[in-house]
């Protein structure tokens, strides 16, 4: 390809978030419909297991793709034919997640590898005459996805759900390992990350406007299920507990560790290993937590009253768990030490965890959306100078 689609990189200019990409990202919101709602209908161990490699799946074709338009400039033709075609795919892919592990295993399948294959393609076209570094860097990645591919194929064409959940597991774990093992090859070696040229203004603003798209579903799953109950006091108290704590994610992920990590993003000496390890990887608790905070918030809404099942003690407890855990990592990266707030709002989970099994779901909803209020408010106290330094 003659034309160079890179971005460039000038120095002292901040990349910002096309629309176009904002447009791509429309199809997530679909998609992590579909996750909280195979957990809602599936909660159980199966089903939860099910989600979570779903929802890898997902991951990994949305930040793969948000990696590549941190180098491509989606103002060019050629680059925004790119995303709308991988949008469409990206449709059918999500379509396909009701039944993934039925009869649309092979679209669901195909549709995945087209996404990173197609894209990975696209790369190597665009950075062939332009960027060497990266255009060998692509190359290992290419090759990575294809060790993925037999894998899928043969996950969707086992008529047994167990052999395609292991077959599925497997490229999972290529997918996943690849990033940290900086996509080492014989011969070729790793990838030095030092080389992945990453805009960090951009790459960061990204990754919130994603968890921004989780946080939306969030409120769209729950106000769905309210809309359906009868307005009376257990589900208007459970919903105004899914609220309270969904402002609380919002707070405890924006307020400060967004704008401190984006800050250290833009600073750091290899940019790229810090995106590698705090927005591709330590972002996964954090969306898994909104996801399965929302599925549990409308179990909660729709039978707010008796005892809570293992799957809602599950739900109710682990999302906001994994939300936090997700967060406290996140922020390591970008602060000298875990947040203690974190740690004592994880501590407070697990203290009612041994009583769950004798709590409504309501009472369990108010104790979970208790713990992100806590750290928030924590946060809220104890940071005001890390506030006001970040604002000027």
């Amino acid at each position: 390809m003659k034309r160079n689609l890179l971005r460039s990189r000038d120095a002292g200019r901040e990349e910002r978030v096309g629309f176009i990409e904002l447009f791509f990202d429309l199809v997530f919101v679909f998609a992590v419909t579909q996750v909280s709602h195979a957990i809602i209908q599936h909660p159980d161990p199966l089903g939860f297991a099910q989600a979570t490699m779903l929802f890898l799946a997902i991951w990994w074709v949305w930040v793969d793709t948000a990696w590549v338009t941190n180098w491509l400039d989606v103002r060019h033709i050629p680059v925004r034919i790119l995303l709308f075609v991988l949008m469409g795919v990206a449709l059918i892919m999500t379509i396909s997640l009701p039944d993934a592990f039925g009869a649309r295993a092979l679209p669901f399948a195909l549709a995945y590898l087209a996404l990173q294959l197609g894209r990975h393609s696209f790369m190597l076209l665009a950075l062939v005459r332009h960027n060497r570094d990266n255009f060998l860097n692509f190359v290992r990645i290419t090759l990575w996805s294809l060790a993925e591919a037999p894998f899928w194929i043969a996950g969707a064409l086992s008529g047994d759900i167990a052999a395609r959940m292991a077959f599925w597991g497997v490229a999972l774990a290529i997918a996943s390992a690849g990033p940290i093992a900086a996509f080492w090859l014989p011969v070729m070696g790793r990838s030095d990350t030092r080389t992945w040229d990453v805009e960090g203004h951009h790459f960061s603003e990204r990754c919130g406007l994603f968890i921004i798209i989780a946080l939306g579903e969030s409120i769209l799953v729950t106000g769905a299920a309210f809309g359906q109950t009868e307005w009376t006091g257990g589900p208007i108290a459970a919903f105004g507990s899914a609220f309270v704590g969904t402002v609380a994610m919002w707070w405890l992920y924006f307020d400060i560790g967004a704008e401190r990590a984006a800050r250290q993003l833009a600073q750091d000496k290899d940019p790229g290993r810090m995106a590698r390890l705090a927005y591709t990887y330590f972002h996964i608790p954090i969306v898994a937590g909104i996801i399965v905070t929302a599925a549990s918030d409308e179990m909660a809404v729709a039978h707010p009253s008796g005892q809570a099942g293992a799957a809602e003690i599950a739900a109710l407890l682990g999302g906001p768990a994994l939300y936090l855990f997700g967060n406290m990592i996140f922020k390591r990266t970008s602060a000298r030490y875990f947040p203690l707030s974190h740690m004592v709002g994880l501590g407070f989970l697990f203290a009612v965890t041994p009583f769950a099994s004798g709590l409504s779901p309501l009472l369990l909803s108010v104790a979970a959306s208790a713990s992100l209020v806590l750290v928030a408010g924590w946060e809220l106290l104890s940071l005001r100078e890390t506030r006001g330094t970040l604002r000027t």
